[in-house]
């Protein structure tokens, strides 16, 4: 005997024989036909209305650049959405056998993906926060956090999250749906089709979409991804026959159950708003990957983890060491190349960036530079022997003049600049003179960032 349909199956709607709901909302009429064969006592209650949850995602998918500078995504970074619904078979799930897929997947993206091309965030099922706690599931993802993670609210900020992903990994939740509805492209961490009613759109969304392969390169297979993508007509045919008009149908439904004449203003749903700014401010140490390719041009690629494996084209270059000062791992500040930190230039707590800076070169003697982030395109340097210096990317029409790479990595490329050469002292002089007068050229990925490397002499 075939599974019940969940949401579906008599024991859901029916009560002693009869509908237990005097209107069951469908938003499709492919659903009015499954549950014509599930339950067809309660058919005569089935009233097409739409999706209020999908159409307040579609009318707000003008704000999606606003979502994405919420959730601290620069221009060029890509946004990759985890997703996770609720039960054993989930993305979040141990499928039954012990594993974990989700701290499989965070440990990679750590030691695969650089920080300033890929943000991440998790959106995880209201039932899992209830399940297990909101304490343990920040235990759980500490330091994924810690390396950058945006844990999005499961109530207030999915919707959101989901309008500014460039990509989902996700699995059979609803979620993961919407964002195919959308057209972003999904790859799936788990797809336990068992589970799922074999004729419902979900199920033929589950064999065609891509899945993801435990034994592949997670970064090559999320760059393919986004590439190749091409969008599945499935989901955005399902999820909704009447996209836009459920506000209005909802309410003619209600009026009409009550007896009462409709308002005569219009229908409307209450619009998704702005999420509070997370800036992603990553505080685990960085493996910080450099190479530099001509006079004043240097590639960085951070990562909250090293690399693997540290062989072949992908890992050419110099290794260094770059630690935010709040790191938790504060043995490593010992061992930094780069410390950096960021805050208002007028904190009073930290003097001043100048202060700051030569506080961290005098009581860290391994370190070489300290940086201090002072906004979202500029920091103070201060290296070893020299006065501090502002680094502030050249002006452009990006964003608003909003630079497209963290400021901190201005920083670890200007160290790699002055690394290199021999003897080290005469070329780091040299090196520091040319950068003073022609700036760097500081590459991440595919993306060229121009910065300025001045005296501070304005006053901070």
């Amino acid at each position: 005997m075939p599974a019940p349909v969940f949401g579906l199956a008599p024991e859901w709607l029916l009560s002693r024989g009869a509908p237990v709901a005097d209107a069951l909302v469908l938003s499709h009429p492919e659903q009015y036909e499954r549950l014509r064969i599930a339950c067809p006592e309660a058919a005569p209650t089935a009233v097409l209305a739409g999706d209020p949850c999908f159409d307040r995602i579609l009318a707000a998918r003008p704000y999606r650049e606003r979502f994405r500078r919420a959730l601290g995504v620069r221009p060029g970074q890509q946004l990759v959405l985890l997703n996770s619904t609720w039960n054993s078979e989930s993305l979040f799930g141990d499928g039954g056998s012990g594993g974990d897929v989700v701290a499989a997947l965070l440990d990679r993206v750590s030691a695969e993906f650089p920080v300033d091309e890929y943000r991440f965030a998790a959106v995880l099922h209201p039932n899992i926060w209830h399940g297990h706690g909101p304490g343990q599931i920040r235990a759980w993802l500490d330091r994924a956090r810690r390396g950058g993670l945006a844990l999005i609210d499961p109530l207030k900020g999915w919707r959101q999250a989901l309008l500014a992903a460039d990509a989902v990994i996700g699995d059979h939740g609803s979620v993961t749906y919407y964002a195919a509805a959308l057209g972003i492209p999904v790859l799936l961490g788990a797809a336990p089709l068992d589970a799922l009613d074999p004729d419902a759109p979900i199920s033929a969304f589950m064999r065609e979409a891509p899945q993801l392969d435990p034994d592949a390169s997670l970064a090559v297979q999320v760059e393919r991804l986004i590439g190749r993508h091409r969008p599945l007509s499935g989901p955005a045919e399902f999820t909704t026959s009447v996209p836009g008009e459920s506000a209005v149908r909802l309410r003619r439904l209600f009026y009409s159950m009550m007896g009462a004449p409709e308002p005569g203003w219009p229908a409307s749903l209450k619009p998704l708003p702005l999420p509070d700014y997370e800036a992603g401010t990553a505080t685990v140490p960085f493996h910080v990957l450099s190479q530099v390719l001509g006079p004043g041009e240097v590639a960085v690629s951070r990562r909250a983890a090293a690399p693997r494996p540290m062989v072949g084209p992908d890992h050419e270059g110099e290794l260094h060491i770059a630690v935010h000062e709040d790191t938790r791992d504060v043995d490593r500040l010992d061992l930094a190349d780069v410390i950096f930190r960021d805050g208002a230039p007028d904190d009073p707590r930290f003097g001043s960036p100048s202060v700051w800076t030569s506080e961290v070169l005098r009581r860290y003697q391994g370190c070489s530079l300290a940086a201090y982030v002072t906004g979202p395109s500029a920091c103070v340097v201060r290296v070893r022997g020299e006065e501090p210096l502002r680094v502030v990317a050249a002006p452009s029409a990006d964003a608003g003049g909003v630079s497209g790479v963290d400021p901190a990595a201005y920083a670890s490329a200007l160290y790699a600049w002055l690394a290199t050469g021999s003897p080290a002292a005469a070329a780091a002089d040299k090196r520091l003179a040319q950068a003073k007068a022609d700036g760097l050229c500081v590459r991440t990925g595919t993306r060229l960032h121009r910065v300025q490397v001045v005296p501070l002499t304005l006053p901070e």
